[in-house]
């Protein structure tokens, strides 16, 4: 048999030509720089050739029906088996998933309750579960399903699995199966109420076409320029449920003239916002709205869902509310108790329907996603819950011969957690597949049984194999970027900037009372200074400091009530930054150039050209978005795609601009001998030399120049960014100016990032601090740790064992008493590194 696949000629993306053999049933690690080339050597060439060829074995009829890769650009790849990928970014779920829903464990417990059930007639009285009733679900014709009451004899429909499934006939009739109903909060629609109407104290009001509603209201006889607290009661009643009507109204210009019109529509605050909601279209103004509501438990079901009618229904003690809301960890107390309490004569069944059951959890509870609970919703997941959950599906196939290409499995993952997803992998590979996963986490690493290195750097500098072997042999290998990581030889600690004079006055204090698993915690970020806040996936990170402290910072600065949660906000910093690994832009026509001000000052640039004037072009002509400019045959895309029918579409280069977007004529114009395709094919790095003499354009250069990001090409995609360069990106317009009230927050900032490109993060976060900057990130790196100033542990677990404050202080001195399972790794890290 072989033993390796052969790829030869990789060309896909910034790949240059290579050759490289990967070890079949064996577990294969990918390493080198953020955008060297991984992803692009296996996704781009080992999954997208694995299901090609697998997809087509299959019937014509079926392909048409499949989504498929087209074929790589790669001269030839041998021996490749069928291929399953976790990509980095898992979708995220809507509000109708959860766990239970998620990894199909909810299927096999609603067949439980609907053969095992112990259940209510009509009358009220309990039937015992019986083989009479589970046959009752197999009946033929009108008869499937009707059992009879044994003690009034009254005849009734037995409950089938589909009517437990909230998201179908089982759904509460109030909240439709979300569980939740959405309230207008009214204390978001008034603001600070010591300001007038004319200073915008109705916050609703500030919806786009509704800066206009005081004037209407003054002619309603409210006054406007009076503090909202001073009005009377008769005129907070017009603002707040006026009529909603047509009046006759003057509006008065800047510049003191009078326009009448006699149908001005009158909208109260309240009104305001539910209008809004029936016109909105946009995701942006959506979320806008948004901040108006809160979602509240529906009062029906009390947020498990289903009809108050399918709880009388019980197995083993509890109702199918009550088996939801057990973490995953506990269902095996409950499958015991259940079978203590069958008769005989289910025994048998109960086996074979646990059996399924124990199937489908025990690859989660392998994960460490013990603490979740069936009813979690699937939207509150972190990334590397959602890969698990993925990951966890594919394993109780129990396939063989499969080859599995994994992108960034260790995303969210505690250094504890890797430990089990290690197990995991050896387990697939026990069951005869083969095993690639592109990772940055060292002790994934280390476990491999062969490593490739692709770089030595990004972009055009990447996109060759630099190292591969065992992890020991590349710790002796010169050539090695990830072999100093893993001896503990690489200096991992970064030159730190000292704080601020006035940091001590920049400290933020915070509360938070009852929030999921957090209760009574108060927590303390120091000013100017770079916090990591710690702790197991579920131990209640995200909750702390996404749900709690960003939206109460936010609302203090809106002069809006705090969320509920938060009973205490002490603190001088009036902005908040999230920044986090999702893609920047939405669409392929984002690119570097027009994510930042570059695109605009070029156009300008050369629309200010003689020749343009001579021709009348003007900025529209210079853009690939606007008809004036854009390649009619692509529309400014620079690709064409045809649909070929049963095979993959085929996405070819425009044949009339040649994937350059714009128009022949556009082209022709040129500016010191470049067109504006030529500079858009520039990288960051040449384009410095190019625009020393335009300083608007210079500057945006050397900061992306500052950020590690002096690879990239001005025209590159965006969204085809890794996460890494999306988080550095979405910082450049923050790297100039004081950020003194500032507070910038990290969510897992580490994503995609090889561990020299950490040390390129830690520099950028250290501008932010020189200039006076709070930053916190949420991490499980342990190299960000390390460079941490301040260090608080969430635990001592996740879900319910989770949400105490374990450890707050310096990591230096929190290694010398290791008190949580978080500074035990991280004692670990100080000794390998001889910190």
């Amino acid at each position: 048999m072989d033993k390796k696949i052969e790829v030869r000629g990789g060309k896909v993306n910034n790949l240059k030509n290579i050759n490289v053999d990967i070890p079949l049933n064996k577990f294969v690690a990918i390493s080198g720089p953020s955008g060297s080339g991984k992803s692009s050597l296996a996704m781009g060439i080992l999954y997208a050739e694995g299901s090609r060829r697998y997809l087509e074995a299959l019937s014509t009829y079926t392909r048409r029906r499949i989504s498929q890769s087209k074929r790589s650009d790669v001269q030839e790849v041998k021996h490749i088996p069928s291929a399953i990928a976790l990509r980095q970014r898992p979708g995220v779920p809507s509000e109708r998933s959860t766990v239970g829903s998620m990894s199909e464990i909810f299927n096999v417990v609603r067949l439980i309750f609907s053969r095992l059930g112990s259940t209510i007639c009509p009358n009220g009285h309990r039937i015992e579960p019986s083989l009479k009733i589970a046959q009752a679900m197999d009946l033929p014709g009108d008869r499937m399903g009707v059992i009879t009451c044994p003690v009034c004899g009254v005849e009734f429909m037995a409950k089938a699995a589909e009517d437990f499934a909230f998201n179908s006939g089982g759904a509460c009739v109030q909240c439709h199966g979300t569980g939740k109903i959405r309230e207008l909060d009214e204390r978001k629609l008034i603001g600070d109420e010591s300001l007038s109407l004319d200073q915008g104290v109705v916050a609703s009001w500030h919806l786009p076409g509704r800066n206009f509603m005081p004037t209407v209201a003054a002619t309603l006889g409210v006054r406007t320029d009076v503090p909202y607290k001073d009005l009377t009661d008769k005129e907070k009643n017009i603002v707040l449920h006026g009529e909603k009507k047509q009046y006759s109204v003057d509006f008065r210009t800047s510049t003191g003239r009078v326009f009448h019109t006699d149908k001005t529509l009158y909208e109260n605050a309240y009104e305001a916002v539910y209008d809004s909601l029936k016109t909105v279209k946009s995701e942006r103004s959506i979320n806008k709205i948004n901040q108006f509501f809160h979602f509240s438990t529906c009062p029906t079901c009390h947020g498990t869902r289903l009809n108050p009618e399918l709880l009388t229904q019980i197995v083993g003690k509890k109702n199918i509310a009550e088996v939801s809301d057990l973490t995953l960890g506990n269902l095996n107390e409950w499958e015991t108790q259940t079978k203590s309490e069958l008769p005989q004569e289910l025994q048998a069944m109960a086996r074979v329907l646990f059996k399924n059951l124990h199937d489908t959890l025990q690859p989660l509870l392998d994960l460490g996603l013990d603490y979740l609970t069936l009813s979690r919703n699937g939207n509150t997941l972190s990334t590397g819950e959602l890969q698990r959950i993925q990951l966890a599906k594919t394993l109780r196939t129990e396939t063989t011969g499969v080859l599995y290409v994994l992108d960034e499995p260790s995303i969210g993952l505690h250094p504890d957690n890797v430990k089990g997803l290690i197990n995991i992998f050896h387990k697939l590979i026990d069951q005869g597949n083969s095993l690639v996963v592109v990772d940055h986490e060292v002790d994934i690493i280390s476990a491999a049984d062969w490593v490739i290195e692709i770089g030595p750097g990004s972009g055009d500098a990447g996109g060759n194999v630099i190292a591969q072997g065992t992890p020991q042999e590349l710790i002796h290998d010169e050539n090695s970027l990830i072999g100093p990581f893993i001896s503990g030889k690489a200096d991992i600690m970064h030159e730190k900037v000292s704080s601020k004079k006035n940091a001590t006055d920049l400290s933020t204090n915070f509360e938070v009372k009852d929030y999921f698993n957090l209760h009574d915690i108060s927590a303390s970020i120091p000013g100017n200074k770079i916090t990591a806040i710690t702790g197991f996936s579920g131990a209640g990170k995200t909750s702390l400091i996404l749900d709690s402290l960003v939206p109460a910072i936010e609302d203090k600065k809106n002069k809006q009530a705090l969320p509920k949660q938060v009973v205490k906000l002490d603190t001088k910093l009036t902005n908040v930054v999230s920044i986090d690994a999702k893609p920047v832009g939405k669409n392929t026509r984002s690119s570097l150039a027009t994510y930042t001000t570059i695109m605009d000052n070029l156009r300008r640039m050369f629309a200010d050209l003689p020749e343009s004037k001579a021709r009348k072009y003007t900025i529209s002509n210079f853009s690939y978005n606007n008809k004036q400019g854009a390649c009619e045959h692509c529309g400014g895309i620079g690709k064409i795609s045809l649909d070929i029918q049963y095979l993959p579409d085929m996405v070819e280069v425009c044949p009339y601009c040649h994937g350059n977007r714009f128009k022949d004529e556009i082209q022709q114009i040129h500016w010191h001998g470049y067109s504006i395709v030529d500079l858009l094919n520039l990288s960051v790095k040449d384009a410095l030399k190019v625009f020393e003499s335009v300083p608007k354009i210079e500057k945006q250069l050397k900061l992306l120049d500052e950020i590690g990001l002096n690879y990239l090409h001005l025209g590159e995609s965006t969204p085809e960014l890794s996460g890494g360069e999306a988080q550095r990106l979405k910082l450049v317009n923050h790297l100039t100016g004081k950020q003194d009230k500032t507070m910038f927050v990290f969510d897992e900032p580490s994503v995609g990032l090889h561990p020299i490109d950490v040390q390129t993060l830690l520099g950028v976060m250290n501008k932010l601090k020189s200039q006076g900057a709070t930053i916190i990130i949420i991490t499980h790196d342990l190299d960000l740790m390390t460079n941490a100033d301040y260090l608080i542990d969430l635990g001592p677990k996740g879900g319910a064992a989770g949400g105490k404050l374990m450890a707050a202080g310096k990591p230096s001195e929190l290694v010398k008493n290791a008190s949580s399972l978080t500074i035990d790794y991280l004692k670990e890290h100080f000794q390998k590194f001889n910190l």
